[in-house]
């Protein structure tokens, strides 16, 4: 699916410039690619709406650039934003410039089709082993999604890549025989029991490990800071001096007793 979007080109850059934009309730973007970088401001309901219609897909935006001192009309993907955690807004987004004529490559999701499989209704479990498919094709090939039906499949069965039917224009990357979906077959009441003994069991064989993790962690300082500098200074000689550390430290006895002659 294709989407319209009228964005501007902005001059201003750097975090201030940003801040101030989202303030007036504008989107902070970027688009990139085909040689060239432009700074834009995005109107937030219009991008709200390609991410929600094409929720885990890859949006292809057709673009008008107001301010552009060439090509107003462009071609890009919705290649990542960012959102606040917290209230939920859009923060940054960033597309990227494609052109029509050459491939691309991509993950779209995958979509299960067919209803529930035969597996399933006799009580398996249902395992999607991969959610989407990173493939290749020209932009205007590129699918919303790429359909599996998976209803023909009885339990300990499971679809592989290669078993997915092909789509003209689009080539798969992953590995064939990478599995799609497989139904299991539903876990008995003895290994369920097996399995929470073996949990029980684990946090007493887990606290030799665990120490030493945590005294590896507490050892060490936020990167980039004066701590993490010290102590890479404090563990670098210790190790470049492993040959002659012990002569350094007998030589410290000896100086001690002339200091203690000479007082006398």
């Amino acid at each position: 699916m294709k989407f319209d979007l009228a964005v501007t080109v902005r001059e201003k850059t750097g975090k201030g410039a940003a801040r101030q934009l989202r303030r007036e309730g504008k989107v902070p973007g970027v688009l990139y690619g085909q040689g060239e970088c432009l700074l834009l401001t995005i109107e937030p309901d219009s991008l709200v709406k390609i991410l929600k219609a094409q929720a885990g897909g890859a949006a292809l935006v057709s673009l008008t650039l107001a301010g552009a001192k060439s090509k107003p009309n462009r071609t890009a993907l919705l290649r990542d934003f960012q959102v606040d955690p917290v209230e939920g807004n859009v923060l940054h987004a960033d597309l990227f410039e494609i052109s029509m004529n050459k491939p691309i490559r991509v993950k779209v999701p995958l979509h299960l089709t067919g209803g529930m499989p035969a597996g399933v209704k006799e009580g398996g479990i249902l395992h999607h082993n991969m959610r989407e498919l990173h493939i290749e094709c020209l932009p205007a090939d590129l699918p919303d999604f790429i359909e599996v039906d998976a209803s023909g499949l009885a339990i300990a069965q499971g679809l592989h890549l290669k078993d997915v039917a092909a789509r003209e224009g689009v080539r798969y990357l992953d590995d064939p025989e990478q599995m799609v979906v497989s139904v299991a077959a539903p876990m008995t009441e003895a290994k369920l029991e097996s399995l929470l003994a073996s949990s029980a069991a684990g946090p007493e064989g887990a606290k030799e490990p665990e120490v030493v993790t945590k005294g590896k962690v507490a050892g060490e300082a936020p990167e980039g800071g004066e701590a993490a500098k010290a102590g890479a200074a404090a563990v670098v000689p210790a190790a470049a001096d492993a040959k002659g550390g012990e002569k350094k430290g007998a030589a410290a006895p000896k100086a001690e007793k002339k200091e203690t002659e000479k007082k006398k």
